[in-house]
């Protein structure tokens, strides 16, 4: 009984030690698996949010630097 007992909590003691390798299935080494991602001016505006056209980079570069200026406090104290 006492040597039953000593094995079972050596295997289980050993199967604790035990190191799996995980990886996800079917990764290619060194490449990104994920979706790419597309530049912030090409995504539609939000509904209720700034506004920007679509495709069109100066305009949205606008709406960030007006959004940055609405943040800035001595701006807002000012106004």
């Amino acid at each position: 009984m006492k040597r039953t007992a000593f094995l079972v909590a050596v295997m289980v003691g050993l199967a604790g030690c035990m190191e799996v390798e995980q990886t996800a299935t079917g990764a290619k080494a060194g490449k990104y698996q994920g979706k790419p991602d597309s530049t912030p001016w090409s995504n539609e505006p939000l509904a209720m949010g700034p506004k920007w056209s679509k495709g069109d980079r100066t305009s949205w570069e606008e709406q960030i630097k007006r959004r940055q200026l609405g943040q800035h406090e001595d701006r807002r104290i000012y106004q």
